[in-house]
């Protein structure tokens, strides 16, 4: 048996970014290796969940994991892996907020399957068939996992030692997280590993108190290189969003998108920016107010909750008392091995 730690990635609803992230830290993966076996990486290894549920508690050091909860296996799998795991880390913006996986909750799980399903344009459906949870077929009984109406953060759904926040984590920051736990030097269980300022604390633009008579959408303007972004007409979501990219995409004259998530001691995401662009726009009578917003920001629960719907205060579009029943007790979890 190795003494080195046992590392554990796995991936739930996600797009497979923050795995390409770890990949980023090139060399210096190399000292990941040294430190750690590797035990579960869905994308590299055939670890199969006979063999994670085959584990002692508590058998593997750290898990990353990275992915919001759309099915009932992604739920089997966040549980599991939790009892499984001695430090469980919410690896990037779909596991600590929803991120756009939980957009998704904007709508119920029918309107999603006629979606993609039926309504879609490139797909020919022509008898409107659905995935099923269940079905036989040749005489042998088959299931799929079950699909959720909404889409849950990891952290919502098991208790999670620290989070790692981005969409990805940049590598840099995945590295200070793989340094703080060689050398025991993490942050209070719980807490949000990285820095406590925002995204403006590390942009170089210059920053005044102009404001605004209008919002500007990107493909309209070519903003100025060295002037704040926001006080140029452009949303910019750097008030909100916490520090730890480097303030990437104001540097090349676009503007944050708020992958980054909360800075510390916000609540919700989309309320602190709705507050800060608020600061910003130079009218007093209501509906000049209201022509402001409605003309140059056209999707409000895109740009303010992009990330974060899945955790804010609004959490998802209301469900019908029917679809609620559907959503709790959930299914018992079926995962195929």
């Amino acid at each position: 048996m190795s003494d080195k730690g046992k590392l554990a990635i796995y991936w739930a609803a996600s797009c497979g970014g923050c795995e390409i992230s770890i990949l980023a830290l090139n060399e210096r993966i190399l000292d990941v290796a040294a430190a750690f076996d590797i035990v579960l990486c869905p994308c590299i290894l055939d670890t199969k969940v006979r063999d994670v549920e085959s584990w002692p508690d508590q058998y593997v050091d750290v898990c990353l994991f990275n992915g919001s909860i759309r099915t009932s296996e992604q739920e089997y799998m966040a549980k599991l892996l939790r009892r499984k795991s001695k430090v469980l880390v919410a690896f990037g913006s779909c596991a600590s907020e929803g991120c756009v996986p939980g957009l998704a909750n904007l709508s119920n799980r029918q309107e999603i399957f006629e979606a993609v399903y039926c309504d879609n344009p490139s797909t020919d459906n022509a008898g409107r068939v659905i995935p099923l949870p269940e079905a036989q077929s040749n005489g042998r009984h088959l299931s799929l996992p079950a699909f959720y109406d909404t889409v849950r953060t990891l952290t919502q759904t098991v208790a999670v030692d620290y989070v790692l926040p981005g969409c990805p984590p940049e590598a840099d920051r995945i590295w200070d997280a793989v340094v703080a736990i060689l050398e025991g030097k993490l942050p209070p269980p719980g807490s949000v590993i990285g820095a406590t300022t925002t995204c403006c604390d590390d942009c170089p633009r210059t920053r005044s108190e102009k404001k605004i008579k209008a919002f500007k959408r990107t493909w309209q303007v070519i903003p100025d290189a060295e002037t704040c972004l926001l006080e140029q007409g452009l949303v910019c979501c750097g008030p909100a969003t916490r520090a730890g990219c480097g303030a990437r995409c104001p540097r090349v004259n676009s503007p944050c998108i708020g992958c980054y998530g909360p800075n510390a001691g916000v609540e919700d995401f989309g309320a602190r920016l709705i507050a800060a662009l608020a600061s910003v726009v130079d009218a007093q009578d209501p509906d000049e107010i209201d022509r402001i917003i409605l003309d140059g920001i056209p999707d409000p629960v895109g740009t303010f909750y992009r990330f974060s719907l899945a955790s804010s205060l609004l959490r998802r579009a209301a469900l019908v008392p029917d679809e609620e029943r559907h959503e709790l007790p959930r299914p018992k979890a079926v995962v195929h091995n």
